[in-house]
């Protein structure tokens, strides 16, 4: 039986993992998957944090380039980032996962305020922790939220789900020749700029030596067998 290799992990999703093949809104099969998926490896003893992007439902960045302030887009976007969490905790608890969101941005009613001691109390307790309302602050992305709690809450890794199976070095959608790598340093992703995640991300966790390992989160069991060891998709480190 193999042991998992992360003790505590910060889980990275975009929102459009959430909307299904409409691409956009929460439909609740793609939550309940998503639970699945986050539940396998709870229950191999992993503490979970747990950070979901907005994109399904409104990206501020788009909105400013319609006219929009970007303050205000913003803020949009981390109020749906608290849609989001709120709908996968509700598919967690289902099967039995305790679960406690805690936001960035004041929602008293339906999330706790975001403190550090609070939320490792919860991770040493053995509850996935999801963090809503990114930064809580404009001008930073969720990714940036998720470079910056994995270093504030002592996680092993960022693993970043998204819809392809790796860093490529073009993008795999547009180039059938794209080529996967398996390891790459954060320098040459962010000389060769190849969009895994923004800037400020990237660098943060250079400078906190926090691996980031990006893969297929579509592909079902693929989060628990990297737990588990299995060398699938990118890893990003020195």
């Amino acid at each position: 039986m193999k042991s998992p290799v992360y003790r505590r992990v910060l889980l990275k999703l975009s929102g459009e993992v959430l909307a299904g093949e409409q691409g956009f809104g929460i439909q609740p099969d793609r939550a309940e998957y998503l639970a699945t998926e986050v539940k396998s490896i709870r229950d191999e003893g992993v503490e979970v944090g747990l950070i979901i992007g907005a994109g399904n439902i409104f990206r501020g960045i788009n909105a400013a380039d319609q006219g929009m302030s970007r303050v205000t887009g913003d803020y949009l976007g981390m109020l749906a980032t608290v849609m989001n969490a709120i709908a996968v905790q509700d598919a967690l608890e289902k099967i039995g996962c305790e679960t406690r969101t805690l936001s960035a941005i004041s929602v008293s009613q339906i999330a706790e305020p975001y403190i550090r001691r609070r939320a490792l109390r919860h991770l040493e307790k053995g509850r996935v922790v999801i963090v809503a309302g990114g930064a809580g602050n404009p001008f930073f992305s969720t990714d940036s939220a998720a470079a910056l709690r994995a270093s504030e809450l002592d996680a092993e890794i960022v693993l970043k789900g998204t819809k392809v199976d790796g860093v490529y070095d073009k993008d795999p959608m547009t180039y059938n020749d794209a080529v996967l790598y398996n390891t790459i340093s954060y320098k040459d992703v962010l000389q060769k700029n190849l969009r895994v995640m923004d800037m400020t991300a990237i660098t943060l966790c250079m400078e906190n030596t926090l691996p980031i390992h990006v893969f297929n989160i579509r592909n079902s069991g693929d989060l628990k067998r990297i737990i588990l060891g299995s060398k699938l998709g990118t890893l990003i480190q020195e």
